[in-house]
């Protein structure tokens, strides 16, 4: 479990779930989001509401995207500034989560 700093200030927090980052994993929500500045935006937020949106009718089972949205995607204090908290602290679960085998960290370099 990962805590996520929504604002500035620190006065906003939301803890985000290991289901949750998986649920970001399996449907690769993050793939693509951010454009080529590397800027995370309102528009940002805007366009990973809309891929969530259009993937739950499309869903075997739309359970876990739905609690990602309700939980954290559409938290009343959901700003750009959480949401790129969000993708550092999913960075740094995936490499907890699935480390890469020497063979993948040779490829990489």
């Amino acid at each position: 479990m990962f805590t996520i700093q929504l604002n500035e200030k620190g006065t906003h927090h939301l803890e985000v779930d290991d289901r949750h980052f998986q649920t970001l994993r399996d449907y690769a929500l993050f793939r693509d989001l951010v454009d080529s500045t590397g800027y995370v935006t309102e528009q940002t937020l805007d366009k990973l509401k809309c891929n969530v949106r259009a993937l739950i009718p499309t869903a075997d089972d739309p359970k876990p995207l739905i609690d990602l949205c309700y939980e954290i995607i559409y938290h009343p204090k959901m700003k750009s500034y959480g949401l790129r908290h969000l993708i550092l602290a999913y960075l740094e679960w995936e490499k907890k989560a699935y480390p890469l085998t020497p063979a993948e960290e040779q490829s990489a370099e």
